[in-house]
């Protein structure tokens, strides 16, 4: 039995989008078990079935507006919190909560804890292609800073979750740059590429932002601050002109008929760049899975985020993770 626990009271639609999230996944993926953590009174106000689902109630809430490490300190109590504290004492084998992303790193850190090795957790989406696959990119947040072996583990942790989640046999590694050419950007990319060469990985290089969408790896590295930056570029610009061809289409009766006409299509258009379609963003580097779902996420995001944490424990990402390192700490020993 797969053991998940989830945060049901983070989130703009919480606890009730979560709930129908926990209840659609219970119903359709074979031995697994759900935990929710929140308001009790309020979570079974839209709960249709307790079959393989609890709830433990909690009397506390970290919101957007709380200081990350303050909360997961002080408020011992909140929902994000007991949920971290039950992948911790092995309750459950993964965490989901769609609420304050700082929070949730927090908890993951001085609660769940760090793999051995990693010196720096990062967040990690799959964002959309032209071609549907989508691609991995991290980091886009849990460290602004970063350093060259720190973008090393990131290139590793994001192969093995290629590997191991998506499927992909052999996965091409990208470090987000200025430039393709070798040789190209600034200190941290120049070391960075330099220890990714030498890295038990498939890494094709340098790319730029402008290639991300058509496909130019299936994981692309970069540091927290640049990752964010990328990020909610991508977001912003599939916002803006979704917004411009409403405007296009509701100019006039002529456009509005050819509208009706295109709904459809349309839809499954911004469908194919909703990257909560691929789950949430993992939490990659801690010592179990850890998913960071869209604050806005609805029952299906939601559903997604937890096939997602499923195929991280069913594959036993984590482990491969920790072997990784393990395995590349020896061969430079031996080099030494």
């Amino acid at each position: 039995m797969m053991r998940l626990a989830i945060d049901a009271m983070g989130g703009d639609h919480a606890p009730e989008e979560i709930v129908h999230g926990a209840v659609e996944a219970v119903s359709e993926i074979d031995n697994l078990h759900i935990t929710l953590y929140g308001d009790k009174a309020k979570i079974n106000q839209y709960l249709s079935t307790n079959e393989n689902i609890d709830v433990v109630h909690t009397t506390e809430v970290i919101t957007s507006d709380d200081e990350p490490v303050r909360a997961v300190r002080k408020k011992k109590d909140a929902s994000l919190v007991v949920m971290a504290k039950a992948v911790k004492d092995n309750e459950a084998d993964a965490c989901i909560s769609a609420g304050n992303t700082g929070a949730l790193m927090s908890a993951g850190l001085f609660v769940i804890g760090r793999i051995p090795g990693i010196e720096r957790p990062a967040l990690s989406p799959t964002l959309p292609t032209l071609d549907g696959k989508g691609f991995l990119l991290l980091d886009v947040g849990a460290n602004v800073d970063a350093k060259p072996s720190h973008l090393l583990q990131y290139a590793i942790m994001g192969s093995v979750y290629a590997q191991k989640v998506r499927g992909i046999a052999e996965p091409k590694i990208g470090l987000l740059n200025v430039g393709t050419e070798d040789g190209k950007g600034n200190d941290l990319t120049k070391r960075a590429f330099s220890l990714m060469k030498e890295a038990p990985i498939n890494f094709v290089g340098n790319v730029e932002a402008r290639d991300l969408l058509s496909g130019v790896a299936d994981v692309v590295v970069t540091d927290g601050f640049s990752g964010n930056v990328a990020l909610k570029t991508i977001e912003g610009t599939a916002e803006s002109m979704f917004s411009m061809l409403k405007q296009v289409f509701m100019g006039s009766l002529k456009t509005k008929l050819a509208a009706g006409v295109m709904k459809k299509d349309l839809t499954e258009l911004k469908n194919q760049l909703d990257y909560s379609e691929y789950g949430g963003a993992g939490l990659f580097g801690l010592g179990a899975p850890v998913i960071k779902a869209h604050g806005s996420s609805n029952s299906r995001a939601i559903f997604n985020a937890i096939k997602q944490a499923c195929h991280m424990v069913e594959f036993n990402v984590t482990d491969t993770i920790i072997e990784t390192i393990e395995a590349m700490e020896i061969d430079k020993e031996d080099n030494v």
